[in-house]
């Protein structure tokens, strides 16, 4: 097990990574870094560019990983992924995009994918 939140962190989005190549998307970028926000990985499923969140939980004794996602967080996620579009030169108004969350429980050994996440409105 890594020793660090660091080096923890890196594992398990290294796991959601392999699992969600192993569903069919490609990976573009991991640990998108801009002022006030990251995004942990960003992959493209089809036409499809899709931001994803990683989330990890020991157990679900206290809850679901997904629930540790706040509205704050969802925010800095959106605002992180249009500067991720704009640097590509992309456009969020004709951009097919979406955000996604990985859920590992039991020390990775339940990976649960969520699409959709965030809808944009």
């Amino acid at each position: 097990m890594p020793a660090t939140k660091r080096e923890q962190g890196q594992h398990y989005e290294a796991a959601a990574q392999k699992y969600l190549t192993g569903c069919g998307l490609s990976l573009i970028e991991r640990n998108f870094l801009a002022k006030g926000g990251e995004i942990d990985l960003i992959m493209r499923d089809g036409t499809t560019i899709v931001f994803v969140e990683v989330r990890y939980r020991k157990s679900q004794s206290y809850g679901h990983a997904a629930e540790t996602v706040t509205p704050s967080k969802m925010q800095k996620l959106v605002r992180t992924a249009n500067l991720w579009l704009m640097n590509n030169g992309l456009s969020v108004y004709s951009t097919d995009f979406r955000f996604d969350l990985v859920a590992i429980h039991n020390h990775g050994q339940q990976i649960e994918w969520l699409k959709n996440v965030i809808t944009q409105g």
